[in-house]
C-alpha cells in the first residue's frame, strides 16, 4: 500500500473563499468588504477579522506591490467552525514584513509601520509563509469558539 494514500488528510474547510484583487487602495478596501460580506453570509462575526484583513491587504498594496501582479485574499473556516484562517499573499516574496518585535526600531513619529502590531493584538496566531516564488503569504488565525 502506498503510504501517502494511507496518511490522514486534514479536514477540508467548512467554508472557503479566495479572490485576486488589484494592488491598489481600492483593492485593499474591497478585500475588507468581501471578507465582511462572506463572514456574515457564513454566520460568523466579522470583527476583528475585518480589521485584520484591512491591515494585511494594506500591507500587500503598500509593501508587496509589483506592477501588473495582483494580491490574493483567502478566507477559510476550518475545524467545524472553530477556526478562521485569513491569508493575504503578494508578489514580493523578497520583502518580508517587519515583525512587531522589531517595531521598537520605528521612529515614534512614524506614520506607518504598526499594522502588524494590530494583527498581533487581534489574532490568536499569525505568521509569514513563503509561497511559490516570487510570492509570500501573511496569514492570521482566529479561534471562533471561546
Amino acid at each position: 500500500m502506498n503510504q501517502e494514500i494511507a496518511l490522514p488528510q486534514p479536514p477540508a474547510p467548512r467554508c472557503a473563499f479566495g479572490v485576486l484583487l488589484s494592488p491598489t487602495r481600492r483593492g485593499a478596501r474591497l478585500a475588507r468588504l468581501l471578507a465582511t460580506a462572506h463572514l456574515g453570509e457564513w454566520g460568523f462575526p466579522s470583527e476583528p477579522a475585518a480589521q485584520i484583513v484591512a491591515e494585511l491587504a494594506a500591507n500587500a498594496v503598500v509593501h508587496g506591490r509589483v506592477p501588473g501582479r495582483d494580491f490574493r485574499l483567502d478566507l477559510a473556516v476550518c475545524d467545524d467552525g472553530a477556526l478562521l484562517r485569513i491569508e493575504v499573499s503578494d508578489a514580493r516574496g523578497d520583502r518580508l514584513p517587519i515583525l512587531p518585535a522589531d517595531a521598537a526600531v520605528l521612529d515614534g513619529d512614524a506614520e506607518s509601520g504598526r499594522g502588524l502590531l494590530i494583527v498581533e493584538a487581534l489574532a490568536d496566531r499569525w505568521g509569514v509563509s513563503p509561497g511559490p516564488l516570487p510570492r509570500k503569504a501573511v496569514w492570521a488565525e482566529l479561534d471562533l469558539v471561546p
